[in-house]
């Protein structure tokens, strides 16, 4: 028991955290719970203690503080809250591994103090690596700490660097293409957010699912694997895989390629991630070739998906400007699920945020906050 990987999981309340947990849960021998985070879906959050008995919790969202130290009480489980306590958890004395399940941009702080305090990251915040990528991953080298990604295009590309000493002639991320693959922007013009939330592979959180329709996820997973992988724009590669299969591929320099291939499910990369550099057994379900017997591929229509145009565009201008993309997509998304935006609008409003706020090329961190904000108020404008 004592060898037992210990881990902490900001926001275990999502997807990935959820998963995270069963996770853990079918490896009592090998990981240990330590430390789990919730924004404000405190019921969820207690219910997890009782079953999973980490040592502390944090409620981030303060005014749900009260009810969920009362309901702990008795199990002895210590409970902090804000943003003091998620940095609490981020950085616990006993935890080996930081899950960063956090969704958007609030997952860059913990995420730096995690790795400030010497914490390898299981990074599933992909925002993190898109707002401050060149940052994140100095301070990593500086504190010595692995960066293990849990997306599973970056965990596939990951998986298939392992061993490998030759220099990469490129990367192809894979992408569905998500419920709208094919349509037209005339038919873009009406679709609702119920249509744009029936993922046709993965079961993910609102805010993923619909950057995966409108495939900014897939733009941001780009600037995402530049900075994971040092690569340049044009050694990155999409290609529309719309059985998710093929999780991604690293083609060498002598032509060779390798793959990693697996069911869509995201409990495989999250166990990778925590058993790192070992491989745990698990009971998750197998493919079988002799049920898809197709796997295809074809280029992404960035004419009428321009959220990854867009991302393009924010990584060859680097600076501030996938910051910039980043905060006017998050704000662009959250009109869209609350009907005061269309579909296509979101990316109009990215791409005003781009145009009309300040390019910084050499940004500090303070200057990520200041984008980070200055954009929350345009894009806001923008709807308003």
């Amino acid at each position: 028991m004592t060898n037992r990987k210990r881990i902490s999981i900001l926001g275990s309340t999502g997807s990935i955290g959820t998963q995270a947990l069963e996770v853990i849960a079918s490896h009592p021998d090998k990981l240990e719970l330590i430390a789990i985070s919730a924004n404000g879906n405190d019921q969820l959050l207690i219910e997890q203690a009782i079953r999973y008995k980490p040592k502390m919790v944090c409620i981030v969202n303060e005014r749900y503080f009260a009810g969920v130290a009362e309901a702990l009480k008795p199990r002895h489980i210590e409970v902090v809250a804000g943003e003091i306590g998620l940095k609490g958890i981020a950085i616990h004395p006993q935890v080996d591994l930081v899950l960063t399940a956090v969704v958007g941009y609030a997952g860059l702080r913990p995420t730096l103090a995690a790795i400030k305090a010497k914490k390898n990251i299981a990074l599933a915040n992909k925002e993190t690596l898109v707002v401050a990528g060149e940052l994140i991953m100095k301070l990593a080298v500086e504190n010595n700490v692995k960066i293990i990604p849990v997306d599973s295009e970056h965990s596939a590309i990951f998986q298939c660097l392992v061993g490998e000493q030759s220099p990469i002639e490129k990367i192809i991320l894979t992408a569905s293409g998500g419920p709208f693959r094919g349509k037209t922007k005339v038919e873009l013009e009406s679709v609702t957010k119920v249509q744009a939330l029936k993922h046709p592979n993965w079961n993910m959180g609102a805010k993923v699912t619909i950057d995966s329709a409108t495939l900014m996820n897939k733009g941001l997973e780009t600037i995402e694997a530049k900075w994971l992988f040092d690569l340049t724009r044009e050694k990155i590669e999409v290609v529309i895989h719309p059985q998710s299969i093929i999780h991604s591929i690293v083609q060498f320099i002598d032509g060779s390629m390798k793959a990693q291939m697996g069911l869509p499910d995201m409990r495989l990369p999250i166990q990778y991630a925590f058993s790192y550099p070992e491989r745990f057994e698990s009971a998750f379900p197998r493919f079988d070739f002799t049920k898809i017997n197709t796997l295809s591929f074809e280029q992404p229509d960035t004419k009428t998906f321009r959220n990854l145009a867009l991302a393009y565009e924010a990584m060859d201008r680097g600076g501030n400007a996938p910051c910039i993309l980043n905060a006017a997509n998050e704000i662009a998304v959250d009109a869209f699920l609350n009907d005061q935006i269309g579909f296509l609008e979101m990316s109009d409003l990215i791409e005003s945020c781009m145009q009309k706020i300040y390019f910084v090329r050499e940004p500090s961190f303070e200057d990520y906050v200041l984008t980070d904000e200055q954009t929350r108020i345009k894009a806001k404008e923008y709807i308003s």
